[in-house]
């Protein structure tokens, strides 16, 4: 997408930051330091917005952070939560021993330059917490394109592979401080499922940024808790989304990153914890970035005129209950960039009327059918997952029709008939029975879910030790109605990498019009517990959709990242003699693949059944047992 001045400027860039030492240093080292620096008087009173302006001579995009510690008398940070420093340091090594953990630890013996705090739960406890400092051997420096004359540095957007310790950068990928940019940082509103809140404030300075942190929180005291612990910590909010009736888990991942000159909106499939931004070489994932500038002084975007990206992206965070201020202060940047995207989401709960149009799979369907992307063609579908929920083909069926522009209307269309029994519905049953068998041939040729077998998680740089956020439950893979056939072998092209990626490749068939495909990265596993079901409501001519998570990804169209002649007849060459694709070699240079393609079939093989190694309750990523359970009528 971004142009091919702004790729090799990056690689330059990037050529220049690994000449920088190893960022990691030990816990300890780390603890010792905090307490050396000053903390910066705050206003417990001050209004957040996106568009709150504190320093107008603040530095580039492209500046590095600052490197210097003063060496000069400070507080004592730890007495702002009643804890010496060698108190703090025993009570948190000790704490890390005994945690309990969805997430995957370390390999057992992970490379002395690599981090190896042990992984957290889905969110990290706040008592035991300081400010750090911006220690010049924690942060590595920025490896960025050049900006534009407006200071943006992904002015058209860009999905990048995250950075992987050990690893050649190559100019697809990005560290998570390069995301941030922590020095120009002002606000930075963070929505994850998993947090490591203490290895997160040392890339975000506390002191001099706003955070707003969206996360799960099942009940009042569990909020009231949170919101206790980090009542000292006045630049930083919480945000709880609902939680109520059969939503279960707060999965999505997003960031609202605001600078001096423009909004930084990022949708990663990574969570907030090391390990997700590829600080042990172990797991990768990957992110949708894109600058948008801020309007002159005085003007903001009707919101009439506001695009289909902005107005959905206001939605899901309407109905996260971000702060009003927050959202509103959206309206003061320029989303004209992103005329030809698509943010789609999954809002837990239940929808009714016309909203269930315009989340889950239905959702989906409709932004495909926004950027004129529907077809009635054959596609194919390329499923990268990390993991999976009890599958069958009426789920398969219903992403296939949405990736066709279905918004949820045929799919149920084609389902109620089935489960009639009554005399006067045998033709309509018929024809459905025949619909539905056609369209798992379909299915069976052109729909494939890449997921790792048993045999590459063990083979991985960390092992089967490292591999908790990957996970498919053995009862669900054995049952009859699993489409198996479906599955490939998830490798990284990164050798030894294990995948936490939640991406879809989808390609027409049969046209030579290669403006129709396009990919998605976001939080939505391949399951139905990401994407909703849609079942009969009350009235029979109004459904309703039922979803478990919370979940947003992005929609990006090949046809933008191929603008101009050259790039479309790099598109073209990539097809096979009989009209139909190669492989996914369109994408290459665009959006990076991960994964090795085409992949192996299982053959005789099993996928990696995480039950298996650890307690699957507490590492499915989002994704349960009963994600097929029965919603209802339908």
């Amino acid at each position: 997408m971004a142009d091919t001045n702004d790729d090799l400027n990056f690689k330059r860039a990037i050529a220049l930051s690994l000449r920088q030492e190893n960022p990691f240093q030990s816990d300890l080292e780390r603890a010792i330091a905090l307490s050396l620096e000053q903390e910066k008087p705050i206003q417990p009173d001050e209004v957040i917005a996106l568009d709150d302006d504190e320093d107008e001579t603040a530095a580039s995009p492209g500046e590095e952070p600052q490197t210097a510690i003063e060496n000069q008398a400070s507080t004592n940070l730890n007495s702002m939560l009643g804890l010496n420093r060698k108190a703090m340091e025993e009570e948190r090594l000790s704490r890390k021993r005994k945690a309990a953990s969805i997430s995957p630890p370390p390999p057992r013996k992970a490379p002395k330059t690599a981090s190896t705090a042990p992984a957290t739960k889905a969110v990290t406890k706040f008592n035991n917490l300081t400010i750090p400092t911006s220690d010049p051997s924690s942060l590595a420096k920025p490896a960025t394109t050049t900006p534009d004359t407006k200071g943006l540095i992904f002015p058209l957007g860009t999905i990048k592979k995250t950075w992987a310790f050990r690893h050649a950068r190559v100019g697809n990928d990005i560290k998570i401080e390069e995301i941030l940019q922590r020095s120009t940082l002002t606000l930075a509103v963070l929505s994850s499922f998993q947090w490591d809140v203490e290895w997160l404030l040392t890339k975000v300075d506390i002191r001099n940024t706003k955070v707003v942190m969206v996360m799960q929180a099942h009940d009042e005291a569990t909020k009231s808790q949170y919101r206790q612990e980090t009542s000292s910590m006045t630049n930083l909010q919480l945000c709880f989304p609902s939680m109520e009736g059969q939503i279960r888990c707060m999965h999505s991942k997003l960031m609202l990153l605001s600078h001096p000159g423009y909004l930084r909106v990022v949708v990663p499939t990574a969570n907030l914890v090391p390990y997700d931004w590829g600080e042990d070489g172990i797991m990768e994932n990957s992110a949708f970035i894109i600058d948008l500038p801020r309007l002159k002084e005085g003007q903001s975007t009707a919101e009439e005129e506001m695009t289909f990206f902005g107005r959905e992206l206001i939605y899901f965070l309407k109905a996260m209950g971000l702060d009003p201020t927050i959202i509103q202060s959206i309206y003061k940047f320029d989303f004209s960039a992103t005329s030809d995207l698509a943010f789609v989401h999954t809002i837990g709960g239940v929808h009714t009327g016309d909203a269930w149009r315009r989340t889950g799979y239905c959702g989906l369907g409709r932004a495909i059918k926004e950027l004129n992307l529907q077809t009635e063609h054959n596609i194919d579908i390329e499923y990268v997952t990390s993991s999976m929920g009890s599958l069958n083909f009426d789920f398969i069926s219903s992403i296939y029709l949405a990736a066709q522009g279905d918004d949820g209307t045929i799919e149920i269309e084609r389902r109620i008939p089935l489960r009639s029994k009554a005399k006067k519905d045998l033709p309509a049953r018929l024809k459905a029975t025949n619909e539905r068998e056609q369209l798992i041939k379909i299915l069976q040729a052109h729909f494939r879910i890449y997921f790792p077998t048993n045999e590459t998680v063990a083979n991985s740089t960390g092992g089967k030790d490292c591999g908790g956020t990957v996970c498919v439950q053995s009862k669900g893979y054995y049952a009859s109605t699993f489409p198996k056939e479906l599955l490939r072998d998830c490798k990284s092209v990164r050798n030894g990498m294990l995948m936490h990626n939640k991406m879809i490749f989808v390609r027409h068939h049969t046209t030579t019009d290669t403006s129709k495909d396009w990919a998605y990265v976001g939080s939505a596993n391949c399951s139905e517990s990401a994407w909703g079901r849609l079942v009969k409501g009350p009235n029979p001519k109004s459904p309703k959709l039922n979803c478990c998570n919370w979940e947003c990804g992005v929609i990006v169209p090949l046809r933008r990242m191929t603008a101009d002649a050259t790039r479309m007849v790099a598109a073209w060459e990539c097809r096979s003699e009989d009209g139909g694709r190669r492989g996914l070699e369109m994408f290459e240079g665009k959006v990076p693949v991960p994964m090795q393609y085409p992949g192996e079939l299982y053959g005789g093989k099993a996928p990696w059944f995480f039950a298996q190694h650890g307690d699957l309750s507490d590492a499915n990523d989002g994704d349960l047992s009963n994600a097929n359970e029965d919603w209802g009528s339908s």
